[in-house]
């Protein structure tokens, strides 16, 4: 059994965010969200802060195209050479050759520097992320055009190298002297069971296992996966993950059709991220009551199977629905606030003062 936590409606970010300013937007988030502060992905600001450029440092037979904001599988003749300096790296658990540079995070420098000029201010936990296998995968094709996610070799390295690039991220951030969590951010997976995503059940499970299995034997981590779509969740609950993350603004009932191993979940301990306000559907019109009644949609769902409000608050994260980075700044400001006002009256504490940016 999981150990468990009590999160109580605490908030937190998905991961990108549309501002160019890092210090300002590093305040905004540990004035709003001080109980689980997270780094932002200034995606807008640089393409060095795509998802799966950020993560790609260290990883082999990759090339980055800074024209097209793009990486992509070399084909170059000393590949044998990358390979064996890439699994004698990962077989030492180097994991400093696998960091994150500065100009790939800004944000996750920022926030580490920030919280540990007053520790005390802020609360248990520090949130992450790192793109999953199978989206990272997912967007490359090897030299033959096969994607990746269909090529052994490649895909080994891609699993791994992701795996002690989060443990390396794990590790930095545990220099704040709070607990991480780390979500593994895998929207390739809201295509799941379509034709343009025919990566089997079995794979998608295994390769993901691979790298959580990876952080939990190297670091006292909580690891989440992030879907911002709909997809087979009795699949990402298999994983064996401790927080499932996904859109309860526009896929609660697709999510509440797993009404069997959500509860197994439950029992053991899992915990559950509502991205309950609307990032792509976001209008501006929405107000604190209109998400307060979606969630607790979800929650009165879980109480008819027979789990207690008091253990769903206990185990409940709030979280946009996804990312902000294609979001207008004046909307992702907004749809904060929104967030910081319902962790607030959820969880019955009083509200932040939100920082103009």
């Amino acid at each position: 059994m999981k150990k468990r936590f009590a999160f109580n409606f605490m908030a937190t970010g998905v991961g990108s965010v549309p501002f160019l300013d890092v210090d300002d937007t590093c305040q905004r988030i540990l004035n709003i969200f001080p109980d689980i502060p997270f780094w932002p992905q200034f995606v807008k600001r640089s393409h060095l802060e795509d998802m799966s450029i950020q993560a790609s440092q260290g990883l082999p037979l990759l090339k980055l195209n800074s024209e097209k904001n793009s990486i992509s599988i070399t084909s170059d003749n000393d590949q044998d050479a990358e390979l064996i300096s890439f699994y004698e790296h990962f077989m030492a658990e180097d994991t400093d050759y696998f960091a994150v540079g500065h100009e790939y995070a800004a944000g996750l420098y920022k926030l580490l520097e920030l919280i540990n000029k007053s520790p005390q201010s802020y609360g248990p936990f520090i949130k992450g992320q790192i793109v999953g296998p199978i989206t990272f995968a997912g967007t490359l094709r090897d030299p033959t055009g096969r994607s990746v996610l269909y090529n052994s070799e490649i895909m080994d390295t891609v699993v791994k190298g992701l795996a002690i690039k989060a443990l390396w991220l794990v590790k930095k951030m545990s220099i704040s002297g709070k607990r991480p969590i780390i979500f593994i951010d895998e929207p390739y997976l809201s295509g799941f069971g379509s034709a343009f995503t025919t990566i089997r059940r079995e794979e998608v499970i295994k390769f993901i296992k691979e790298v959580i299995d990876y952080l939990r034997s190297g670091s006292n981590v909580i690891i989440g996966i992030h879907c911002c779509g709909n997809t087979d969740w009795s699949m990402i609950i298999e994983t064996g993950v401790d927080i499932v993350n996904f859109d309860a603004f526009d896929y609660m009932d697709y999510f509440l059709l797993y009404r069997k191993e959500i509860i197994k979940f439950f029992i053991d301990g899992g915990i559950v991220a509502w991205g309950v306000v609307p990032t792509t559907s976001f209008s501006g019109k929405e107000t604190v009551s209109d998400l307060k009644a979606q969630l607790e949609k979800g929650l009165n769902r879980f109480n008819e199977w027979g789990i207690d409000r008091s253990t769903v608050a206990e185990r409940s994260i709030i979280t946009p629905a996804c990312g902000l980075g294609a979001i207008e700044p004046d909307k992702a400001v907004k749809i904060l606030e929104l967030l910081s006002s319902l962790s607030s009256i959820m969880s019955e504490k009083e509200m932040p003062k939100v920082l103009k940016v």
